[in-house]
């Protein structure tokens, strides 16, 4: 046979599981849902578990089983996938890739696989065979692709931070932004929660009225291949699938949900099954599919399906990390000051920045007037403005308003009380640097006390003589003298001087006690 056979052959569709005549879910509304669930449950209307994150070990582990189902001597072929780190490595793709949906169309897991590089796969959400719709709740590694409009069918997804989530969720459980879906898919039939089987309950709530006995019913009881996913107690995911052909061979939704619950399984939700139920591992087919091909019905062939489940090497989720790390080896490294898988969380949380701030990747950013590491210290003075990271710009170097940083400011009591002190601190700084400055140490007088004493009695004793002769003196002026003209000094005629008079004797004149030469005048003068 030509290669070209190989590629023309497809799936004919005629294995058809389908749970519903006509659309997809019921019509009723999740408040008939809470209602009509088991009082033990309250009304929460779904089971979070968190994922475990085993980033050592590999992505997932696959081991083959064949098992004789419960009450028969049927043999059945299967696979379970144990999936380590769900958060980093399982995502839910649209057919074909991204926008597969949106593009009404189908396609092999095997294709969807290749294309995204799936370790392992499996098939997931069902479709509508008449126009390949996606249908019920889609989101895709973060990216809302379509929601059910709040059809209550059961519901497997995870959460950004890792939660996964198994059961019945409101429109505005799904569309919810605090802690969104970065992966969400629909199934029909909740099998198991909390550790017991929950298919009565799925009956009740994912049941049309008129499908009460139908086939719906027929859809939970028949045997055929079945997919199912749901997690175990350390929050591994689990991935389910077993090979058959309805109403020959495989499983009811009662012996998965038995085989489950018996593999330690907690939570888990029915997906799509019968000619759609496809295992693939490293891209290629390792299942064993009930449809027959076309052209030629000898052979059996791979189902163009809608989403799948794909386990892949680890990825950052985001891949960008939020914009606040950087992807290394499928795990995000936080810049500084964030945290979480995702690098979405800040590390300062409130109330650490206490009512004067606000957190922010640099930590406290804090208000106008206000510092420190939680914004519970007033800013120094000469600064202002937030985290007191501003400069006051005043006259003389005064203080400024520490919020707005106006030089006109009354300062509060306290403050005052601060600038006093701190005046008084500085001047003393100021007399001892220059104490300092003039020879390291204050200077002492150069003469001691002692020495001191010792000169001022001599300068006090000199005064007091000085004192006692200008008295003697003045003492002695008072006498009668010959000449009366003059009592301080002698006297000498002019014209004997001129020499105008008879001259003496000798070789001078003698007047009195002084003798007068002719060459004793000052010459000119």
């Amino acid at each position: 046979m030509g290669a070209s056979s190989w590629v023309l052959r497809a799936s004919m569709d005629d294995d058809l599981l389908l749970p519903y005549d006509h659309g997809h879910g019921p019509s009723h509304s999740h408040r008939y849902v809470r209602s009509c669930q088991s009082v033990l449950h309250g009304n929460t209307t779904y089971e979070s578990w968190p994922a475990s994150n085993h980033s050592v070990q590999p992505p997932s582990e696959s081991s083959v089983f064949v098992t004789e189902t419960t009450g028969s001597s049927r043999w059945v072929y299967g696979h379970m996938t144990v999936v380590h780190d769900p958060l980093s490595t399982l995502s839910v793709l649209e057919p074909g890739g991204p926008g597969g949906c949106g593009m009404n169309q189908r396609a092999t897991v095997e294709e969807t696989a290749a294309a995204a590089g799936c370790l392992v796969a499996q098939n997931a959400g069902f479709f509508n065979t008449n126009h390949n719709w996606c249908l019920g709740n889609v989101v895709s590694d973060g990216r809302m692709v379509q929601d059910s409009g709040g059809i209550q069918n059961a519901q497997f997804g995870i959460r950004r931070d890792g939660t996964l989530v198994f059961g019945y969720l409101s429109q505005e459980e799904v569309l919810d932004q605090s802690n969104p879906f970065v992966q969400l898919v629909s199934g029909v039939v909740w099998l198991l929660r909390n550790g017991e089987v929950y298919i009565n309950q799925s009956l009740t709530a994912e049941c049309d009225k008129t499908q009460e006995t139908g086939v719906f019913r027929t859809f939970v009881d028949v045997s055929s291949a079945r997919t199912a996913v749901g997690h175990d107690e350390q929050g591994r995911l689990i991935l389910f699938h077993i090979d058959g052909k309805t109403n020959e061979r495989g499983m009811n939704l009662w012996e998965v949900a038995d085989f489950l619950k018996k593999n330690g399984v907690i939570n888990a939700i029915n997906l799509d099954g019968g000619g759609s139920s496809t295992f693939v591992v490293g891209g290629s087919l390792s299942s064993y599919p009930s449809d027959q091909c076309k052209p030629d019905g000898r052979w059996r062939c791979a189902r163009r399906v809608s989403t799948i489940l794909c386990v892949h090497p680890r990825r950052c989720q985001p891949e960008n990390c939020s914009g606040h790390g950087d992807c290394v080896d499928g795990l995000c490294r936080c810049h500084q000051g964030w945290q979480g898988a995702a690098c979405a969380s800040l590390r300062c949380q409130p109330p650490h920045c206490g009512p004067h701030g606000v957190c922010s990747a640099s930590g406290c950013v804090c208000d106008a007037g206000w510092r420190g590491d939680n914004c519970s210290q007033v800013c120094p003075l000469g600064f202002f403005g937030p985290s007191c990271a501003q400069e006051c710009h005043c006259d003389d170097l005064c203080p400024c308003d520490p919020q707005t940083g106006s030089c006109n400011v009354t300062l509060q009591e306290d403050t005052n009380v601060t600038l006093h002190r701190a005046g008084h601190c500085l001047a003393k700084q100021m007399f001892r640097s220059w104490q300092e400055a003039d020879g390291g140490h204050p200077k002492q007088p150069h003469l001691s006390e002692q020495t001191w004493a010792v000169i001022v009695f001599t300068l006090a004793s000199l005064l007091c003589l000085s004192l006692l002769l200008h008295s003697l003196r003045a003492h002695h002026t008072s006498l009668p003298t010959p000449f009366p003209q003059r009592q301080d000094y002698s006297y000498v005629p002019l014209n004997n001087i001129s020499g105008t008079g008879p001259p003496a004797a000798g070789d001078g004149i003698k007047w009195g006690t002084r003798r007068f030469r002719l060459d004793d005048s000052d010459s000119q003068d």
